[in-house]
């Protein structure tokens, strides 16, 4: 008997994330303001930093643009997994402060799909921002020389930092008081790539900040996923990357899960 109630319990789990995460993808693609800030701007902010810093910026005492766009899309694709995160954080804080959640706990329904749903949203937004942004890069002269199971390396530690930051953006969106508070909390998730190694390397900046550039988790995520894309030197940037990405999965998601049930405590 309790293992026919933990299948029906399990299975009604997965049928209501299934149906909030594809309420959550349908909002996405309505949401003007969310395709613009995950995959429009991110593909705009590359052109800019290629086209109008990419000449003038010197990479391993070269410069020139093929050689940036190189350096440089590791550090965009991050960027938009920002853009996107943040995005995610203001969805979760709507439906906490509009009633949606409110709405679910009287239906039979788990009410906390409501986060899976968004997370999973986010991270299906996040690959196809990336795929863009990618794109983008190619037809900008981006030429990475990757093989197939590094690609796949860059693409499994993306995917992990992607799932790791969404839901970390949904605890923040939890703890928010309002819709724009949670665009102000999810600030850092859009600023620390710029204070990481994503547009210029470390040794460049004043020995303050490099500190801080070189001890935050953005900076050997790109490091790694640059090696991996162009063959430069990983070193222990790959263990430092996955032990970050893991660490800030499991705080998001234990965060996300305490605060979404003391939200929703009668």
């Amino acid at each position: 008997m309790t293992t026919t109630v933990t299948t029906t319990s399990a299975g009604q789990y997965l049928a209501d994330t299934a149906t909030l995460i594809g309420r959550s993808v349908r909002l996405t693609r309505r949401d003007a303001d969310t395709l613009l800030m995950s995959i429009v701007l991110p593909v705009m902010l590359m052109l800019l930093f290629v086209f109008v810093f990419g000449g003038a910026v010197e990479i391993d005492g070269t410069t020139g643009r093929t050689g940036y766009v190189t350096f440089v899309v590791p550090g965009i694709i991050l960027l938009c997994v920002g853009y996107g995160a943040a995005t995610t954080a203001m969805s979760v804080a709507k439906d906490m402060h509009e009633g949606m959640v409110d709405r679910l706990q009287t239906l039979p329904i788990r009410s906390s799909s409501v986060l899976t749903g968004h997370v999973v949203a986010s991270v299906a937004r996040n690959v196809l921002a990336t795929v863009i942004v990618v794109a983008a890069a190619f037809v900008c002269g981006f030429r990475p020389t990757a093989t197939a199971a590094e690609w796949l390396a860059a693409a499994g530690l993306l995917l992990l930092y992607v799932l790791a930051l969404s839901w970390l953006a949904a605890a923040l969106g939890l703890l928010a008081g309002s819709v724009e508070s949670a665009s102000i909390l999810s600030f850092f998730m859009l600023f620390l790539p710029y204070l990481s190694s994503a547009f210029v390397p470390t040794d460049t900046m004043p020995a303050v900040l490099r500190g801080f550039s070189d001890h935050q988790p953005v900076t050997p995520i790109i490091d790694t996923v640059r090696g991996l894309l162009t063959g430069t030197a990983i070193g222990s940037s790959a263990v430092l990357a996955v032990a970050w990405s893991v660490g800030l999965l499991l705080v998001g998601f234990t965060a996300a899960a305490l605060l979404f049930r003391r939200r929703t405590r009668r």
